[in-house]
């Protein structure tokens, strides 16, 4: 049947096309199901990571950090660069453009391997069977050996501040602002949040960020997390930790009353615009049919085992639908993962090994244990720091804040966590997942040559420290 397919895979997101790329690849006939479109009504594929998350925002990112650097870095290095200004919307529209070239680039790579575009809403019925409801309402039926769902997540919205046009908006219509805001307010100091914050606190916006966690980056190591909140305020980042939003009031249809609660009681402050990155859920609304055979958790997750698998056999699921961090890279990797296993071929993922960053500038990016969580498993470790201010490449970039942190296993030395804040630590990371990927301890990474002088050589200078051998930093006293 020519409805008939080895693989389908519901959304085409960073999980979603990769799945069905690789599928293809090991020569399985496979479909890819996207409802996302354009203004024309095609179809446009990659997610929500290419359209309107990871890809734009580091395009905004980079041209205001160049902005900022033009602006405050320059003098210092002896470039004479006055009255540098942004335009907002040149700067959006090369966002754009570059949105575009890649959104083409995977349509593709999708007729380079054969793989199918299903225009429309996907949904999984019983028998591995693929309803796909395309946007003037038609119902097609396709059959498939097996089906991976890759449904992605969406905004949470909190009924304190409904979305309101060019107003109150989410991580999508924040990467549309193009005037700088003279005032910004944002609710969550998370990934989102404290990037765009950024972005537009570089242009020139006051920017407070309102966090109802009493803790900075609760999830990071909290050494790295100090140091991220005293860089950012000192770039201009108000942020309020324990500050939770209890409601918002539109004035005279320009700007965004905001009323919150903190240790001080109840407050308020009136901003342009206001971005609401509180974080996001598992799009599965609509995604499967009660007979499906698959099973969601209370907060929407698919349920399924180590290798993607879910209750209903042949059907898997990835990426932001299921347990796990929301990462582009771990959504494509289990896509890979998936598409190997059901090509015949043995597979598995290291969820050990995920890194993450924040874009910021210094960036943050970390991967594996926390100290604080080897302190709460009762994990005795040893740690090594090494500062940029001691890095000879780093000074010679103006990239001097931030340090690389290691923690290696007391016992065996087997490293155990890396976490970087500096100018490239989403870079240097790679580095880190790498060594731990292989079971590497701190000595391995003490005896490898690194070339001089790099930024990178503060990754061995802090495997140096671990065992208190740095050689440009003074060493601490034996324990």
């Amino acid at each position: 049947m020519s409805d008939k397919f080895d693989v389908i895979v519901i959304g085409a997101g960073p999980g979603g096309y990769v799945a069905a790329i690789r599928a293809a690849q090991l020569g399985l006939k496979t479909a890819c199901v996207e409802k996302w479109i354009d203004e024309k009504g095609g179809t446009v594929l990659g997610g929500t990571c290419l359209n309107v998350g990871c890809i734009p925002s580091k395009a905004m990112l980079e041209t205001t950090h160049k902005l900022h650097e033009a602006q405050h870095g320059f003098a210092a290095q002896g470039i004479v660069a006055e009255n540098v200004s942004i335009d907002p919307k040149a700067m959006v529209a090369r966002k754009n453009g570059i949105v575009k070239n890649l959104t083409g680039g995977i349509a593709g790579l999708f007729k380079a391997n054969g793989v199918k575009t299903l225009a429309g809403t996907g949904k999984l019925l019983a028998g591995k069977q693929v309803e796909v409801t395309a946007t003037d309402g038609s119902v097609s039926t396709y059959q498939a050996d097996n089906v991976i769902l890759a449904s992605g997540s969406v905004p949470v919205e909190i009924p304190p501040a409904p979305l309101t046009e060019g107003l109150i908006l989410d991580n999508a219509g924040a990467l549309d602002i193009d005037e700088t805001p003279e005032h910004l307010g944002i609710i969550g100091a998370g990934v989102i949040g404290l990037e765009m914050g950024s972005i537009w606190a570089r242009c020139g916006s006051k920017v407070t960020v309102l966090e109802a966690m009493d803790d900075f980056l609760a999830l990071a190591d909290q050494d790295l997390a100090k140091e991220a909140k005293k860089l950012l305020t000192k770039q201009g980042l108000d942020i309020k930790l324990g500050a939770r939003c209890t409601g918002t009031e539109i004035v005279d249809g320009k700007a965004v009353k905001v009323k919150y609660t903190d240790s001080e009681g109840d407050k308020e402050l009136v901003v342009d615009k206001l971005i609401v990155a509180v974080g996001r859920r598992p799009q599965t609304n609509g995604l499967l049919a009660e007979d499906s055979g698959v099973s969601l958790d209370e907060r929407g997750f698919i349920f399924v085992d180590e290798n993607c698998r879910t209750g209903a056999p042949g059907v898997y699921a990835i990426g932001d639908s299921v347990r796990g961090p929301m990462l582009a890279h771990k959504a494509s990797e289990e896509g890979i993962m998936v598409a190997d296993i059901i090509a015949g071929h043995k597979a598995a993922m290291n969820y050990d090994c995920i890194p993450n960053i924040i874009y910021t500038f210094p960036e943050l990016a970390w991967v594996g244990k926390t100290e604080q969580q080897l302190k709460a498993e009762g994990i005795k470790y040893k740690s090594g720091k090494f500062p940029f201010a001691a890095s000879g490449r780093a000074m010679a970039a103006n990239a001097t804040e931030g340090f690389v942190k290691m923690l290696a296993d007391e016992a065996t030395d087997r490293i155990l966590g890396v976490h970087i804040v500096g100018g490239i630590a989403s870079e240097l990371i790679a580095q880190g997942v790498i060594a731990m990927e292989f079971a590497s301890s701190a000595e391995d990474l003490q005896l490898t040559v690194f070339a001089h002088p790099t930024v990178s050589e503060a990754i061995h200078e802090a495997a140096l420290a671990v065992d208190n051998h740095a050689i440009h930093i003074a060493n601490r006293k034996k324990r």
